[in-house]
């Protein structure tokens, strides 16, 4: 054995179970495709549960200064997290590299492998190994582990080898997403709804706006690369009438409403987490924070089995509790979709779901499902309030 687990893919749900694995005393080699981190930010921050999990590993001190509030959004709809008394607010304005980059000085201080440049091209489980076929600059590499964990993304190549199922709705719109410099915009941190769609921007510092785009009738297509910046610029100023053109755009990307999930979890000795496991529109940033407590989940238990320390049956509880916390997610996002992006059709609900929310007890509900912070695993007979 080359080692005990290979986890496909260094983002942070990557980089979190490589950090878990070493806690728990288990030898771990994460293969990651890109030679470099891309620097882009797709996330921005994380919500109060992820930010509970990484004071839990000691992880926030190593974060500096940041920044939370208790201000969200359901559907674009104002939401006070301060109704769920004694929690960590959600951090904002926390790039995602910067996550990437402390986890894997985290992962890596604990003796994870972490080698990039590695495309994974095939995957075969043996019954008693899984075996690994991965491409890099200097030859194709074969590696074999007991598990392997794909956190690769909504695109996952492990996912497709594996032969997991994944259903689930089509897209049926495209958003751009991008960091620009010098467009000057007034802020709409939660985003504002215009007659031909949506529209959300906001600084995250060194004088960059971070913005969306989302205009209604525009058809998804195949992307062979990231939107040009114009037709990023020409759908805000169709939206808004503000000409953005003459700002420099950071990085661009796409990204739909698509909405899908694994039927498993867990296929012999081959696991998925994070956006491997499941897709969605990113509604309240919550696809990263799914992601890494995916990993906390399946981390501890891989290293149990492999410890000796629990039956190896256990490692089915992973589908069992993490499935339906996916599901959860693609419910709510789903919900938020219609809620934010669809056209005056969804005005009366919008209007009900605003009048709903003045009630502390839907608040208190909406606040919680989103920050991940209703979830509640099953826990047998008893009835202790912390129990699950």
């Amino acid at each position: 054995m080359d080692a005990s687990v290979i986890v496909v893919g260094a983002g942070p749900t990557g980089l979190m179970l490589a950090g878990e694995l070493r806690l728990a005393g288990v030898d771990v080699i994460v293969l990651e495709r890109l030679t470099e981190p891309t620097g882009q930010s797709r996330g921005l921050g994380f919500t109060a549960r992820t930010l509970e999990v990484f004071h839990q590993r000691g992880l926030m001190e190593r974060f500096g200064e940041v920044t939370t509030s208790s201000a969200g959004h359901f559907g674009g709809l104002p939401l006070d997290f301060s109704i769920l008394d004694g929690i960590h607010f959600s951090a904002n304005s926390v790039p995602q590299w910067v996550t990437e980059r402390i986890l894997a000085e985290w992962a890596v201080e604990l003796g994870a492998d972490i080698r990039r440049g590695h495309e994974v091209v095939k995957v075969a489980d043996t019954n008693d190994a899984v075996e690994v076929l991965a491409q890099t600059a200097d030859g194709d590499v074969t590696l074999r582990a007991a598990y392997l964990v794909g956190c690769d993304g909504g695109h996952s190549t492990v996912r497709r080898l594996a032969g997991f199922d994944f259903p689930g709705a089509e897209p049926t719109m495209e958003m751009f997403l991008a960091d620009i410099v010098g467009a000057d915009l007034p802020p709409r941190p939660i985003g504002v709804r215009t007659p031909g769609g949506m529209v959300m921007n906001a600084p995250i510092g060194s004088g960059i706006d971070r913005i969306i785009v989302c205009e209604r009738g525009h058809t998804p297509g195949p992307r062979s690369a990231p939107p040009p910046f114009s037709e990023i610029s020409a759908a805000w100023q169709r939206l808004t009438g503000e000409d953005i053109s003459t700002a420099t755009p950071l990085w661009t990307s796409s990204f739909t409403d698509a909405a899908r999930q694994v039927t498993e979890y867990r296929r012999g000795r081959v696991f998925l987490a994070g956006d491997a496991a499941h897709v969605h529109l990113p509604a309240g940033g919550q696809g990263l924070n799914v992601g890494v407590q995916d990993a906390v989940n399946l981390g501890w238990k891989l290293g149990s089995v492999l410890r000796g320390t629990a039956p190896e049956h256990l490692l089915d509880t992973y589908h069992a509790e993490r499935h339906p916390v996916g599901a959860r997610v693609l419910m709510n996002t789903q919900a938020q979709g219609l809620l934010y992006l669809k056209g005056t059709e969804v005005e009366p609900l919008r209007e009900l779901f605003a009048e709903l929310m003045t009630y502390d007890e839907v608040n208190r509900h909406l606040a919680a499902m989103v920050s991940g912070l209703d979830i509640r695993y099953e826990g047998g007979p008893e009835d202790h309030p912390l129990l699950g």
